[in-house]
């Protein structure tokens, strides 16, 4: 069975849709590879685990980094509940708040 790559809700789509574009075509990329691949076909330093059900897709462009948290879920099913340029070395912890409310709303 296959990985399917979705979003939590529209305000996931449109943060998504307010990365940079170089940063919006490797997120894109990156789940494409997950879709036909598997989590497994990911280069290392793309995918980090934050903490319990929480990891992190980790993307690089020309204006910086994002990240893009997600959640895996019944059926094969990876989430993402929360994307964002990151400014900082570490997650900010507002960010890590975000995602863990919307995490609680996925079974």
């Amino acid at each position: 069975m296959r990985w399917v790559v979705e979003t939590l809700n529209p305000t996931v789509d449109a943060e998504i849709g307010a990365l940079p574009a170089d940063m919006r075509a490797r997120f894109v990329r990156l789940a494409e590879v997950i879709e036909q691949v598997g989590l497994e076909a990911l280069p290392r330093d793309s995918v980090k685990h934050l903490e319990g059900k929480l990891w992190e897709l980790r993307m690089t462009g020309r204006d910086g980094i994002s990240r893009a948290i997600y959640v895996t879920a019944e059926g094969r099913r990876l989430v993402i509940v929360r994307a964002f340029v990151k400014k900082t070395q570490k997650t900010p912890p507002r960010e890590l708040a975000i995602a863990r409310e919307r995490a609680k709303t996925i079974r």
